[in-house]
């Protein structure tokens, strides 16, 4: 499956040094009989995760951040490998080159009022190509917007032509709507009337009001050009002669990340149960709640089924790079050849499931509340229907949520695993029927650190990340005794019916 780990190795072991002790003191030893959802829940403890989060909090203290590329996530890693060698597993690491990006840009409101937008949810760079850099402090002028929006798409015409720029004060920014023509012939209209910067702003109906990057070709284009959400522009526009700071400031390399893997010491290596959790957090962030909150159950329940003698062989994964584009997740499929990928009967996922104003998402497996985009493999229903039985066993609400492949399952349901997780819930709002079923906040995000410097240790809902711990551990030991529900094979080396055939769909 794996390479053992060779290159570089030395440079983990010396970080290791530092890191080993947390890994490896506090933990009860795992216990054999640690073999039923009641069992693995009772000793899979809320401090038990919280002592993995102090750590990584420690390691993102010290570096800053754990993202993938960055010496926090080299620390993270080898906090895993510490913690699962003291467990009694034989951990491998992959190793894979990746785009390394650091993204410098800032879209700030430098008067009337300081504001800086959040990169990522607020506003982002484009996709131009080639993607013209610079840094520009100016007045920003609105150009023929549509506000309210029209009551369909492409109602506004903004930047789409020479004429929209009539009286345009060379030297400003220029705020642009989305509309009726393509964002380039925008943006080359704006530079021409001496515009130093450009900011875009979605068109505002329903399903476009959040981000959208522009792409095409920008030969020529030598000024700055961010865009932004629709309620960005919108605030830009009501305030009384905004001085605004527009930077775009992106810079690539090639880096590399390490996935990890531990497996159970028992069960039918055809058959395999895969439990995995993205490691890495996002730049200048500690990432405890996305994803240390995952990664931490995950290492938790690894630890406390070491001992467990499982029919089915049960493969947990620490991702890297999940940020940057599901890479490590992505990495690890595309070169697990066909005969290893039939072998394995399931994919469960954990990314964010402590957030401060959580719901108990699971993801839709049966495709019931209509919503995937994607294709979703026969027997998601089935694990949904584990987490589903979990919530309600204990009397507490759950409900669905988007089987998107916007996670580290993603790579799976696209050569046909059958996957299933939870989530808690990132930057959308909650809604007031949701308040009024988990309490918390309505109209507030799910994690309104999502994704930011203050995602920390203090940014978690502890009894959710309680719950979620054990609903876990319940999912892993169910599935690593009776994968049947699944695949029809029920014990090492018997199979009741015939196993699923799984190739990349066409």
């Amino acid at each position: 499956m794996t390479q053992r780990y060779r290159r570089g190795r030395l440079a983990l072991i010396s970080v290791l040094a530092l890191v080993l002790p947390l890994a490896v003191t506090g933990h009860a030893l795992a216990d054999p009989t640690n073999n039923t959802p009641a069992k693995l829940t009772k000793a899979v403890t809320l401090n038990g995760v919280l002592r993995h989060l102090d750590a990584l909090q420690a390691i993102s203290n010290t570096h800053g951040d754990r993202a993938a590329g960055r010496p926090g996530y080299q620390a993270s890693v080898n906090y895993v490998v510490g913690a699962l060698n003291a467990a009694g597993y034989t951990p491998t690491v992959q190793p894979f080159d990746f785009t390394y990006l650091e993204d410098n840009s800032v879209l700030d409101v430098i008067a009337p009022i300081f504001t800086s937008y959040r990169k990522d949810l607020d506003f982002t760079y484009t996709d131009f190509a080639p993607r013209a850099e610079g840094d520009v402090t100016a007045a920003v002028q609105a150009v023929d917007l549509v506000l309210p929006p029209g009551a369909t798409a492409n109602t506004s015409t903004s930047g789409c032509e020479a004429a929209d720029f009539a009286g345009f004060v060379p030297g400003k920014i220029a705020l642009i709507q989305r509309g009726s023509c393509n964002f380039t012939v925008k943006a080359f209209n704006a530079q021409a009337a001496g515009a130093a910067a450009v900011i875009f702003f979605n068109e505002g109906q329903p399903g476009r009001t959040g981000l959208v990057i522009p792409i095409g070709d920008a030969t020529g284009l030598t000024i700055p050009v961010v865009t932004a959400t629709f309620d960005v522009g919108v605030q830009l526009v009501n305030l009384p002669s905004p001085v605004v700071r527009v930077k775009v400031d992106v810079n690539t390399d090639t880096r590399t990340a390490w996935n990890v893997f531990a497996e159970s010491q028992y069960g039918n290596a055809n058959n395999v149960v895969m439990a995995g959790a993205h490691l890495d957090s996002v730049q200048n962030g500690p990432g405890i709640n996305d994803n240390g909150s995952g990664t931490a159950a995950l290492l938790e329940t690894a630890i406390q089924m070491s001992k467990v003698k499982t029919n089915a062989k049960v493969r947990f994964a620490w991702w890297g790079a999940e940020e940057s584009g599901l890479l490590g997740s992505d990495h690890y499929v595309a070169t697990l050849p066909q005969a290893e990928q039939s072998k394995i009967a399931l994919y469960l996922n954990f990314d964010m499931v402590g957030s401060p104003n959580h719901f108990f998402g699971i993801y839709d497996g049966d495709d019931s509340s209509g919503t995937a985009p994607v294709p979703i493999p026969p027997g998601s229903a089935q694990i949904e229907d584990v987490f589903e039985k979990f919530y309600a066993d204990r009397g507490l609400p759950s409900e669905d949520t988007e089987f998107s492949g916007r996670s580290d399952y993603g790579p799976f349901i696209a050569v046909n695993i059958p996957a299933g997780g939870l989530f808690t819930g990132a930057e959308e709002l909650k809604t007031a029927a949701q308040a009024a079923r988990y309490g918390g906040t309505a109209g507030v995000a799910f994690d309104a650190c999502y994704h930011q410097p203050c995602d920390t240790r203090s940014n978690l809902n502890l009894t959710a990340l309680d719950v979620n711990s054990d609903a876990i551990a319940t999912a892993v030991i169910t599935f690593a005794f009776d994968t049947s529900t699944v695949n029809s094979v029920r014990a090492p080396g018997k199979s009741h019916g015939r196993a699923p055939q799984r190739g990349v769909p066409s």
